[in-house]
C-alpha cells in the first residue's frame, strides 16, 4: 500500500472545506478510510491546521474535528534530527516545506501530495497535486 505524506494546505482544504479544492481532498481522505491508501501528516500539520480552525470555529470544534482526522491518518514526529536536515538544507527558501519534506523523508514516505507543487520541485520523492493523484487512479 502507497504510503503517502500530505502537506498541510490538503488538510486545511478538507477541514475548512475551501473551494475549490475540497472535493478532491475529501475524496483522497476517504481513499484512506476506506483503507485504500496509508495518508501521514507531520505534527507540525496538526499544530498549523489547529490554529487555522480555532479562529475559524473556536477551540472545541477545532479540537473534535482533529480527533476524528487523527482515526485516518498517521501523524509523524517532528524531532531534532528533521530540524536540523531543515535548517541546512538550502534546496527549500520555505523553512517549514523543509520540515514537511524532511519528514517525509525520514518516514520512508512514497508520494508528497500538495497543491505548492513549486515549492517541492527540487523534492527526491514524488511530487503531486491531489487531483493529479487521483487520475493515476483512473
Amino acid at each position: 500500500m502507497k504510503r503517502i505524506f500530505v502537506d498541510t494546505n490538503i488538510v486545511i482544504d478538507l477541514l475548512s472545506r475551501r473551494e475549490p479544492f475540497y472535493e478532491e481532498a475529501a475524496f483522497l481522505f476517504s481513499l484512506a478510510d476506506n483503507k485504500k491508501i496509508e495518508l501521514a501528516l507531520s505534527s507540525l500539520t496538526i499544530a498549523n491546521t489547529s490554529y487555522v480552525l480555532y479562529r475559524q470555529m473556536g477551540a472545541s470544534n477545532a479540537r473534535s474535528i482533529l480527533r476524528k482526522l487523527r482515526l485516518i491518518v498517521q501523524v509523524l514526529p517532528l524531532d531534532d534530527k528533521i530540524v536540523g536536515l531543515a535548517l541546512n538544507d538550502e534546496t527549500f527558501s520555505d523553512f517549514e516545506d523543509g520540515l514537511q519534506y524532511f519528514t517525509a523523508i525520514e518516514n520512508r514516505q512514497d508520494l508528497i501530495i500538495t497543491r505548492n507543487l513549486k515549492d517541492f520541485k527540487n523534492s527526491k520523492i514524488p511530487t503531486m497535486t491531489a487531483g493529479q493523484f487521483i487520475e493515476t487512479l483512473k
